[in-house]
């Protein structure tokens, strides 16, 4: 499923990326109000942390893989066996790394992950009406667009609409080579 050959890998998410992730969210704020709302500091990165202990969420770094840099973060959450076998997917991509294309090829790779490595059949994405870039990131994935959820998430002081795009497997899926990269 993954792009081949990927610039990138997918690396789990420590407490040892710390100060790298902050830096790289502080330095993509412009890229990410008000879509999302990340943690810039060290005590916000521990706290947030938290939620990846209990396995129902995994926080990933996209990292390029001739250089390590991060380009990118991918969780996904909210994982729900049993019938249902789904969670949902947040990415977001760092400012010094942006529009080269590392989020379709890691967005790729954790599609992979999650529907062979951890054998989940739905993903789901959340996006907001005007975050188009996010928007063109999952078309080219293959995401359906699903309907839209108003006041769906409270992000940066708001309650916001988004816009419901789910990936099934065994979909196979083949990027759009019409659409712009991220």
């Amino acid at each position: 499923m993954p792009l081949t050959p990927s610039r990138v890998e997918l690396c789990p998410l420590t407490l040892a990326d710390q100060d790298e992730f902050c830096s790289l969210v502080r330095a993509s704020t412009a890229l990410h109000v008000p879509w999302m709302q990340l943690p810039a500091n060290a005590g916000e990165f521990r706290d947030w942390m938290h939620r990846f202990e209990d396995g129902t969420n995994r926080g990933y770094l996209i990292r390029v893989l001739e250089t390590g840099a991060a380009a990118g973060m991918v969780n996904i959450n909210s994982v729900i066996r049993g019938r249902y076998q789904g969670a949902s997917v947040g990415y977001a991509a760092f400012a010094p790394s942006a529009g080269r294309g590392y989020m379709t090829e890691g967005l790729a790779l954790a599609l992979g992950h999650a529907f062979g490595d951890l054998r989940l059949h739905r993903l789901e994405a959340n996006i907001q009406p005007e975050n188009t870039t996010s928007l063109a990131l999952v078309r080219r994935l293959g995401f359906r667009y699903e309907g839209m959820s108003p006041d769906y998430l409270y992000i940066n002081g708001a309650w916001r609409d988004h816009e419901r795009w789910s990936i099934t497997a065994p979909s196979p899926w083949t990027p759009d080579p019409s659409l712009p990269a991220v």
